[in-house]
């Protein structure tokens, strides 16, 4: 296995070749759209693996030579691909969408208005001595530089 293939299954993405992706974030929804040029949405299997991993799959079957004829180029890819990534905490997953035209999956999945109200942020108190054993002010960090 080459050094690029290994990245790009460590990255989630099946080394037979990349599956471009662009996300917009509204103030309603993410918005996922993939390049799959060439499938169609029953090539394409769209699946959320363990609550929040968003895990897109398919294949790209090789069209067979026929007799008679001869391949002068073949530079599609072809095989099984997939991608996978996290999708943010305020997604509803139970509400996600797909549509697939000309070539592009198009994956909404819409944002939790109530999580983002009820998050808020707690103050942590610091405990310690009350009591100053370091000197107060500037005196008592030591600057890197000599």
């Amino acid at each position: 296995m080459s050094m690029l293939s290994s990245l790009f299954e460590n990255l989630g993405i099946a080394s037979s070749g990349y599956v471009h992706m662009d996300w917009k974030e509204t103030p309603q929804a993410h918005i996922f759209q993939v390049d799959l040029p060439g499938l169609t949405k029953n090539e394409v299997k769209l699946e959320v693996h363990q609550g929040r991993v968003l895990h897109i799959s398919g294949c790209r079957e090789e069209e067979p030579e026929e007799k008679g004829e001869k391949w002068h180029c073949r530079e599609r890819s072809c095989g099984s691909f997939y991608r996978q990534f996290r999708l943010p905490e305020d997604a509803k997953v139970e509400e996600i969408k797909a549509s697939m035209h000309d070539g592009v999956l198009i994956v909404t999945v819409p944002k939790d208005e109530d999580l983002k109200k009820h998050s808020q942020k707690n103050m942590v108190e610091i405990s310690g001595d009350d009591e100053a054993h370091a000197p107060k002010g500037l005196g008592r960090f030591v600057c890197c530089k000599a």
